[in-house]
């Protein structure tokens, strides 16, 4: 289950956030096939509704104006089942349901960003993100809640480690089970990792140039 989400993130980013980091304000690790799938009207809405916070930490990585104020946006994003099945694969686990609908408050440390982008090594520590999700069923659509407190260790502007470090998850037992499966076998083997840090370094150097125009020179 995702962080960029998300995400990061995702990411969080699920990204969790799913995604869980900056990633969680983007799509993460969507097959190149699945790029050229038509979005619907309710994904244009959520991707736009998360362009503000895209760009607002695009700001934060690439202009390093330590006087700006930190992130906080609201983060909504859904995931169709190819790609759930996708990201929960690298767990070694299935994706029994259908589309999930996930929201985030996202919280970020504008002083973290821009440390993760200047020293020649820094370990970014994010607060705890809660996540709410909706999950499609055919038996009736269930809310999961979950969180996860993530950690990401930067090279010279570069991503090279990360572990989305799940909490609790609250659910019905079914989907909650196969969450706490994913997420134990994450948090002892860090399977996610190269995941995560693909979607940080991904976001940083291509998603952010998506909206150079609207964070250059701020």
């Amino acid at each position: 289950m995702p962080v960029r989400s998300a995400v990061l993130c995702l990411v969080g980013a699920g990204f969790l956030a799913a995604q869980a980091l900056p990633a969680a304000a983007e799509n993460p690790q969507v097959p190149p096939a699945e790029e050229l799938v038509e979005l619907t009207p309710e994904e244009k809405a959520e991707r736009e509704s998360r362009k503000a916070c895209k760009v607002a930490i695009c700001d934060a990585f690439h202009n390093r104006k330590p006087d700006g104020s930190d992130i906080a946006c609201k983060v909504v994003k859904s995931w169709r089942k190819e790609q759930l099945e996708k990201i929960v694969s690298k767990a070694k686990v299935s994706w029994p349901w259908g589309r999930v609908r996930c929201s985030a408050d996202v919280k970020l440390s504008r002083e973290t960003l821009i440390k993760a982008m200047t020293e020649p090594k820094h370990e970014a520590v994010l607060d705890t993100h809660n996540v709410t999700c909706e999950v499609e069923r055919e038996e009736g659509n269930a809310e999961l809640k979950f969180a996860f407190a993530p950690k990401v260790k930067f090279e010279n502007g570069k991503a090279v480690k990360a572990s989305l470090n799940w909490g609790e998850i609250e659910g019905p037992s079914l989907v909650k089970g196969a969450m706490w499966t994913a997420t134990a076998t994450d948090n002892t083997f860090n399977v996610l990792d190269s995941m995560v840090v693909e979607d940080i370094n991904n976001f940083i150097s291509k998603k952010c140039m998506e909206v150079k125009d609207e964070w250059q020179g701020k």
